[in-house]
């Protein structure tokens, strides 16, 4: 006896199609994460857009046959040699032939077979005659030597009970070559309700073996109960955490246990996503002469989208975030500027406070936006804002074939290499100090630029001071900007020069500082950015600027933050992975109640606070600065404060992850705590020169 579902030979509708009714003769097939495999997709065979023929004979045996689209899929299911099918969830191990222990469950899809295994959860059975079934209802598991995963389904013969059925869309995501630790774009993987009844879905989450090479970043699907037909979406990404193929399963949780889809990645190193690229200082935008912008004061609430790819050393894409000195001159009020991705809602952040007729500047970083932009907002009043370029991480591994490889970034114990109040004396206006470092023989020669905290203390007039290379002339741009008699630091990441007549008998890197005024100088190194070849270098994640620390509304820790004491910050763990080291983040002193000193350093490795200082804000400021912290093992770093109390705020903009291709066998945050990593053998300052 044989019953046929007819076939249907119309196009599917956009909308979906009615649920079969009852009683049903179907047949699902769910690859999962099962791969390779003998069936090539995931499908449901229910007589409405395919022809299902099932075949009963003697000994309970079932031969069930659905075809669609040219292609075909086979199953003969029996019971145990001797046994009849026991239904209400009876649970049989199976196997390709079947035996007096194991039930036969055969599979055939286009020619193809193999002596596969799995289990068969029977829900319904009833018999026409002796040995002869009329009705079958039954879910399987099945997969076939040396392949990977389950796949899974649902057999409906003439059965009252419904079946559900989750089809995915892509079956398999594979995310080709990736470079490690390294965010891969984003993939959707679409869901769609295909059996007889609705069907609920809950959370989804990522398998082993690899579960840390991929994410879930998305989800329409968790708490949905989706009619036949509609459909639900999970997006993921990979960041291989290794070199070669890493695999895993998406899991959907359903009422069936759970929707699986393979994802494959093949890690390799050896790319430049995340490392960093020094530029000679270039001028990208100034309102006082309409460069790159309007020719006007950027008004309260008002913002400037800025073109910041494809000008000014800055490629045109495969540009993750840039690296800007931006500088205000000439407020009306107290205010901020917000440094922000183009394209996106403005974040709850700062890039630079300031007060009515301030001047000064600060280094801020800023993932690129739509269209190659950055969105510059200010808040109240008005003001002029100069922003100058100074390097740019790179986002995609096309720009090696053009600028070869970045650099990574190497934190070191601060470092004072110039404090001109202890020697030398003030500096005198439109005057150079050369300075050079040295670490070792062998990384001397890899250093391509040094990153310093620079501050200008006690200058005669308003001015400015640019730190470069030192090679050609002075850049038309500025570094710190300063006002007569304040104490104003800067982070600055500095490109270096080869100084072959710095030391005697080797070269070492070597960069200068020009002031336009007669001003002390202090430099503390706290970083270098290498050619990527020194051994355990961190490359750089970009984020929208993401706020973690705000002690006026108890955001890390609540109220202002008394003389003397530390606060240890946990970085949220969404912001971090097992192999970030260190945060890049905007640090601001809200209204300190004396004149102070912050400093910012990791917690939980053993270090000391250091005597380098990353703000210096008056009594009553407002004053911010980027820090580069690394952070312990526990995710966190320590906040201090010297004199007085102040409120601090700190706004994160991107992570620094030990990169896989230059990574020694040490623990991850063992640099910082002096395991291994660099630091300063010698250094020295040439006499002043005029520019």
């Amino acid at each position: 006896m044989a019953i046929a579902a007819a076939s249907a030979t119309a196009a599917l509708p956009a909308v979906a199609l009615a649920a079969p009714t009852a009683p049903h003769t179907a047949l699902t097939v769910d690859l999962g994460d099962h791969s390779p495999t003998l069936v090539n997709r995931s499908v449901v065979y229910d007589g409405e857009t395919s022809a299902v023929t099932v075949t009963p004979s003697a000994g309970e045996r079932l031969t069930i046959r659905a075809e669609a689209a040219g292609s075909y899929v086979s199953i003969v299911v029996a019971p145990p040699v001797g046994q009849q099918w026991m239904g209400d969830g009876e649970l049989y191990g199976v196997t390709r032939t079947g035996d007096g222990t194991f039930a036969q469950f055969e599979m055939t899809s286009d020619g193809r077979s193999c002596d596969g295994a799995g289990s068969l959860q029977v829900d319904e059975v009833y018999h026409a005659a002796e040995g002869v079934l009329s009705s079958f209802a039954a879910f399987y598991q099945y997969s076939c030597p040396g392949d990977f995963g389950l796949m899974s389904g649902e057999i409906r013969y003439q059965s009252e009970l419904g079946y559900i059925a989750a089809i995915a869309e892509p079956g398999v995501v594979d995310f080709g070559a990736q470079e490690a630790n390294a965010d891969s774009p984003t993939r959707t993987v679409t869901f769609r309700s295909a059996g007889s009844d609705p069907m609920d879905f809950g959370r989804a989450t990522i398998g082993e073996p690899t579960r840390a090479a991929f994410s879930v970043v998305g989800s329409t699907c968790q708490d949905r109960t989706l009619a036949p037909g509609e459909t639900c979406t999970v997006t993921v990404r990979s960041h291989p955490t290794e070199v070669g193929q890493q695999l895993a399963p998406l899991l959907v949780a359903t009422d069936r246990g759970a929707g699986r889809v393979r994802l494959s990645v093949d890690g390799f190193v050896g790319g430049v996503i995340g490392t960093y690229y020094p530029l000679a200082p270039q001028r990208l935008m100034d309102t006082r002469s309409g460069l790159g912008a309007p020719k006007a004061k950027i008004g309260a609430g008002q913002r400037v989208d800025l073109q910041v790819t494809g000008r000014g050393g800055v490629p045109a894409s495969g540009v993750g975030s840039v690296v800007l000195n931006t500088t205000v001159t000439g407020p009306t009020a107290n205010s901020y500027l917000t440094a922000y991705p183009a394209g996106e809602s403005r974040p709850t952040a700062s890039s630079i406070n300031f007060a009515p007729g301030w001047l000064g500047s600060n280094n801020v970083t800023v993932k690129v936006g739509a269209g190659g932009k950055v969105s510059i907002y200010n808040h109240a009043g008005s003001t002029d804002v100069v922003v100058d370029v100074v390097g740019f991480y790179a986002a995609d591994n096309a720009l090696k074939a053009s600028l070869g490889t970045g650099g990574q970034y190497h934190p070191l114990a601060p470092t004072r290499l110039l404090d001109t109040r202890k020697t030398g004396g003030a500096v005198p206006a439109g005057q150079v100090r050369q300075t050079w470092v040295s670490f070792d023989a062998q990384a001397d020669p890899r250093v391509r630029a040094v990153v310093l905290n620079i501050t200008a203390v006690a200058p005669t007039k308003a001015g400015f001071l640019s730190a470069w290379s030192g090679t050609g002339p002075v850049p038309v741009s500025s570094t710190v900007n300063y006002g007569a008699g304040k104490v104003v630091p800067n982070l600055a990441i500095v490109p270096t020069r080869v100084c072959a007549d710095c030391v005697s008998g080797r070269t070492v890197p070597a960069f200068s500082v020009y002031t336009s005024q007669t001003t002390h100088i202090v430099i503390d190194i706290v970083g270098v950015i290498d050619d990527a070849t020194l051994a355990d270098g961190l490359r750089f994640k970009p984020m929208s600027p993401t706020r973690l620390v705000d002690s006026r509304i108890g955001s890390g820790f609540l109220g202002p933050l008394p003389a003397g004491e530390t606060r240890a910050i946990t970085a949220w763990r969404s912001m971090v992975t097992d192999i970030t080291e260190a945060l890049a983040m905007n640090v601001t002193a809200v209204v300190p109640t004396a004149d102070t000193v912050v400093t910012v350093w990791p917690a939980d490795v053993g270090l000391e606070k250091p005597t380098a200082s990353n703000l210096n804000p008056a009594a009553g400021q407002i004053v911010s600065n980027a820090v580069i912290s690394g952070i312990g093992p526990q995710d966190r770093f320590n906040m201090h404060n010297l004199s007085g109390s102040t409120h601090l705020v700190s706004d994160v903009v991107g992570t620094f992850y030990r990169y896989l291709g230059t990574a020694s066998t040490g623990t991850a945050g063992a640099a910082l705590a002096g395991e291994r990593g660099l630091s300063v053998v010698a250094s020295g300052v040439a006499a002043p020169a005029r520019a």
